[in-house]
């Protein structure tokens, strides 16, 4: 299924209990809604699940507009809007994560409780050069000439010995990534500069690290949990950048908690 917002067609998928919370999966960049299959499944039974594809990912098309976390913030309203949701949890990672926290500070009264993981709020010259080369390789080349770097980024070591076939999917997804809505969103998240707002989120909040992730740092994300008062925060280890992947398990029971209270 699919909604046409602000010059793009963004796909979702609702699975789970009817008549239940709302919970609503914001994935990463280079990624689709798949890679929140095992959440989706572990929550079904007490939550109503939405999942959607961010413009340019999946099957959401590119649109015409430059992106930006207010844009991607926007999207999920205009979503929200269509299908008569008034409050949902959300939980998002890397680029999700950024997208729910703009959510959570531009529309405070739609968001429930919010789960951000893996996930920069403040940018630095390095990070900002980090992406143009990016952005800049991907232009040229396309998404295979980032797709088999991104994997040890996004996993350990041992998560890529031990799971050669999910590795190989996540490999597929980015590479299937249209190089359009790669770039739109490395530029969302390449200018990122929302820590000092951090403490006008009103929402119960949790934020979850990768102790491995070098991407987002866990020093990082434990920063910005001090910067909320009353937060939560998890560091799941060992665990890269995809940290709901390499450890379902923890990331699930804690999603049960954190959402179930």
């Amino acid at each position: 299924m699919e909604i046409e917002v602000d010059g793009a067609n963004i796909h979702y998928l609702i699975e789970g209990a009817q008549n239940a919370p709302w919970v609503t999966f914001s994935h990463s960049i280079a990624a689709d809604h798949g890679f929140w299959d095992g959440q989706a499944k572990a929550l079904a039974a007490r939550f109503r699940v939405l999942m959607y594809d961010t413009r340019g990912h999946g099957r959401s098309s590119v649109g015409d507009a430059p992106y930006s976390l207010d844009l991607l913030a926007g999207d999920v309203i205009a979503l929200w809007d269509r299908l008569g949701i008034e409050r949902s949890h959300f939980v998002g990672l890397s680029l999700g994560g950024m997208t729910g926290i703009m959510l959570a500070l531009n529309h405070p009264s739609r968001v429930d409780r919010l789960v951000t993981a893996n996930a920069r709020t403040e940018t630095n010259a390095d990070f900002k050069t980090l992406w143009d080369q990016r952005i800049e390789l991907v232009d040229r080349d396309g998404m295979a000439a980032i797709a088999e770097a991104s994997i040890p980024r996004w996993f350990t070591g041992d998560f890529i010995a031990r799971e050669p076939q999910q590795v190989n999917r996540v490999r597929a997804v980015i590479e299937a990534c249209p190089a359009e809505g790669f770039i739109g969103a490395a530029r969302a998240i390449r200018d990122i500069d929302i820590h000092s707002r951090l403490g006008a989120l009103a929402c119960p909040t949790l934020f979850i690290a990768g102790a491995e992730d070098g991407a987002c740092p866990a020093d990082d994300i434990r920063a910005d949990h001090r910067a909320v008062v009353g937060s939560r925060y998890l560091e799941l280890s060992p665990a890269a950048h995809i940290s709901n992947l390499e450890q379902p398990r923890a990331f699930n029971e804690a999603l049960l908690d954190f959402l179930g209270n």
